[in-house]
């Protein structure tokens, strides 16, 4: 709403905002319901949003995970952009899709599905959903480990701003386009299907609100909710001490590259605190490379860092309830020089952005870490991402996995085990869904045990083992990241422990394989053993609980002899030897000092 704002009493500004939110959720669950795939049926990587008529993120599904759904209002800034080149404009019954990351899109296989919202002729707004999908007519079969493309066109089909209704009527050449030119076209066809038709259910809801509230009462509650969340985000960032914080991480890159430009590449972050703003600067970060970890500055890069700071500023658990829309992004600004990693130019690729922008977000953390130090965790255990895929005849199958990371230990608590860190947030896919479904059989699927993760006051959290073995010819390929950089500890505590994967373990043909698998056929009885990391530790493991270290030796995370060597606790007769332990702690503090 331009202009002179509306007043509207906080209780209805609320009771809008309640019910525009439930529309986002309704959404998300219909999706969830109508997709064939088990990327969004099961693991949730999908978004969906509504925005009002300047494509102002109003309210969020919150069964969606992070990095589909904070992308959101930059897809709607590139539909707009492409659409006012073009000198094209929205009409009822229109739907656009969009998967540009060069405009706004996180990578080209999460495609955006826009619903314009009209009542009459007005345009009040925008009904948005956002999927993974499977295949998306790239160099190999997936859209994950794709890991070799040289540039954005041989990462698959790309879309800006393409009309798939026009006005009510079905464009049907590009539709003929997607099925031609995607290996598992009922698949993905009826994913999209399903996005469109949950988006139409929001803009249906979001029209009944605007009935029942009137058009300018609902903008003036969005526009009260929006500068409430500014508000809020604002007070927390002012109780920062003013300054500039700095941190690096790094990126395994590809380390059977020979070019030494291509691996352990640099993010560097500085984060300058001012009042109640924060500028976000990524100055020294590594250039761009000619393969696919680039990350797209707006879909990525700006996500993982709004999402980093809400998140410890605003921590649920510490604060009220916030509202996630457009005001939460108002009082940070981010930069980054042109041309590097976070910030690529056209047509680097950008496909493989996601664990990449995992190492953003733990950098960003970090930087905070010297100014919110109950807030923040210890280093993060990156996650992987797996393609699989084969032919039956002449229909592919393909079926993507995620190994889950794990977090480092928090002030108070431990670092949480086996789980999606960061923007991810997805869930597993259950072992039977595999199972059921495709020619594979789940061998392993288990916590890491007696590695003695990032030991620390409170520990690192423990990363997950999945084993995938092959029952018929088919291939793989991989994403991931943390085979060279363990997780990073924190006020004492130690490093975690790093990644692994394995081809064939247990048998004479055992390879350990890098973080990043392009194409790779297998036969039939052969195996893949994906290994996450495991966290940093947070706090001197000299101070950690006795009790607590026996615990995680009964459970069998901890050996007795780690228990010893990495906490200083001596364990006889099935407990703890408290007099043991403090001598022993003593003479480790002296030998460390």
């Amino acid at each position: 709403m331009q202009g002179r704002k509306a007043k509207i009493d906080p209780v209805t500004a609320q009771v809008i905002g309640g019910a525009l939110e439930n529309v986002a959720i309704e959404m998300g669950h219909k999706l969830a319901r109508m997709s064939y795939s088990s990327i969004i049926r099961e693991s949730e990587d999908f978004g969906a949003a509504l925005l009002d008529a300047q494509g102002r993120q109003l309210c969020e599904s919150v069964d969606s995970t992070p990095l589909q759904l904070g992308p959101i209002p930059g897809y709607m800034r590139g539909i707009f952009r492409v659409m006012e080149e073009r000198g094209e404009t929205f009409a009822p019954g229109d739907v656009v899709m969009h998967n540009s990351p060069y405009h706004g899109a996180s990578h080209g296989p999460d495609v955006g599905f826009c619903v314009p919202v009209f009542r009459g002729e007005e345009l009040i707004g925008f009904s948005f959903t956002t999927a993974h999908h499977l295949d998306i007519g790239s160099l190999h079969p997936g859209s994950t480990g794709i890991v070799d493309a040289v540039d954005a066109y041989a990462e698959g089909l790309q879309f800006k701003a393409v009309k798939v209704y026009d006005a009510g009527k079905k464009n049907e050449a590009v539709w003929q386009i997607l099925r031609d030119n995607i290996r598992a076209p009922g698949m993905v066809v009826g994913d999209m299907e399903a996005q469109i038709a949950a988006c139409r259910a929001g803009a249906e809801r979001f029209v009944e609100i605007v009935e029942e509230f009137g058009l300018e009462g609902v903008n003036a509650a969005s526009e009260e909710l929006m500068d409430y969340s500014e508000r809020m985000l604002r007070s927390r960032i002012a109780e920062l001490p003013d300054g500039v914080y700095r941190a690096e991480g790094f990126i395994d890159g590809f380390v059977d590259s020979p070019n030494e430009n291509e691996k352990d590449l640099k993010i560097a972050v500085t984060l300058s605190v001012e009042g109640s703003d924060i500028h976000v600067d990524f100055e020294g970060t590594a250039p761009q490379v000619d393969l696919p970890i680039n990350m797209p500055f707006e879909g990525t890069v700006d996500v993982a860092v709004y999402l980093t700071i809400r998140s410890i500023l605003l921590d649920s658990a510490l604060t009220e309830y916030v509202p996630q829309n457009d005001g939460l992004t108002r009082p940070v600004r981010i930069t980054a020089p042109k041309g590097t990693l976070t910030n690529p130019i056209f047509p680097a690729p950008t496909i493989a952005r996601f664990c990449p922008g995992n190492i953003v977000a733990d950098t960003v953390m970090r930087a905070l870490s010297e100014v919110a130090p109950r807030n923040v965790s210890a280093g993060v255990g990156n996650l992987k991402v797996v393609a699989y895929s084969g032919l039956v005849g002449e229909d592919y199958w393909v079926y993507m996995d995620i190994t889950e990371g794990s977090y480092g230990g928090r002030y108070g608590k431990d670092g949480m085990d086996a789980v999606d860190t960061l923007f991810a947030n997805t869930r597993n896919n259950p072992v039977e869904d595999i199972e059921s479904h495709y020619p594979l059989r789940v061998d392993r699927y288990e916590l890491r045990d007696d590695v003695a993760s990032g030991p620390g006051r409170w520990r690192g959290g423990l990363g997950s083992i999945r084993q995938i073995s092959f029952l018929e010819e088919g291939r793989f390929a991989l994403e991931g990241d943390g085979h060279r950089f363990a997780p990073w500890g924190i006020f004492g505590g130690e490093e975690g422990i790093a990644g692994d994967l394995l081809l064939n373990p247990g048998t004479d043909g055992e390879q350990h394989l890098p973080s990043k698998i392009p194409d790779r056929r297998m036969r039939a009885g052969e195996t893949v053993r994906t290994v996450s990391p495991c966290g940093g530790g947070y706090g001197d493991p000299l101070q950690r609980d006795p009790a607590r270290v026996l615990d995680d030796v009964l459970d069998g995370f901890v050996s007795e002899e780690n228990a010893r060597k990495q906490y200083g606790v001596v364990l006889s007769d099935g407990g703890v030897d408290a007099a043991a332990t403090a001598s022993l702690r003593e003479r480790m503090a002296g030998e460390r000092a």
